[in-house]
């Protein structure tokens, strides 16, 4: 598994959580804690402007410590609608981004695909091609709009 977090200009950084591990609220505690210090060295205007933190309802993202840390740095959440996979950033902007040129490839060692994703994840970079997380206010009032049934065709 890995952990991603980027906006319109990229991904920020990734986590590539060791196999076996579970990522509870204490290792997503700590992931934030990377983010931070990551984005103060290399996206120092993120934090000039207000960091809005867009993530699942995933038992980790709600653990107390977690909620606690955002608040301390002062970071806004957006709230998720519960299993909407309309609302799923990655889902309709990185991981189709991701695939492109992986398609159909089988690898056969872990540490493959790790090294065609890192690859990708820099081409993305380098094209600043993450936008579709701008169309992210559209599918919100869309799927509001539905009362959170699945939205075909967003």
């Amino acid at each position: 598994m890995t952990i991603f977090a980027y906006d319109c200009k990229g991904v920020i950084m990734t986590d590539k959580v060791p196999s076996g591990k579970i990522v509870a609220a204490a290792y997503y505690h700590q992931f934030l804690q990377k983010l931070r210090r990551m984005m103060q060295v290399n996206r120092p205007d993120l934090l000039d402007n207000g960091v809005l933190i867009f993530h699942d309802n995933a038992l980790p993202h709600l653990g107390k410590d977690v909620r606690e840390l955002l608040d301390g740095y002062s970071w806004d959440v957006l709230p998720h609608s519960p299993y909407s996979p309309d609302m799923s950033t990655p889902g309709f902007d990185l991981f189709p981004k991701l695939k492109i040129n992986m398609s159909g490839v089988l690898f056969s060692k872990l540490e493959e695909l790790s090294a065609s994703v890192t690859c990708r994840v820099r081409q993305l970079n380098c094209s600043r091609d993450m936008t579709g997380i701008m169309e992210l206010p559209k599918r919100w009032d869309a799927v509001i709009r539905q009362k959170k049934d699945y939205t075909e065709g967003l």
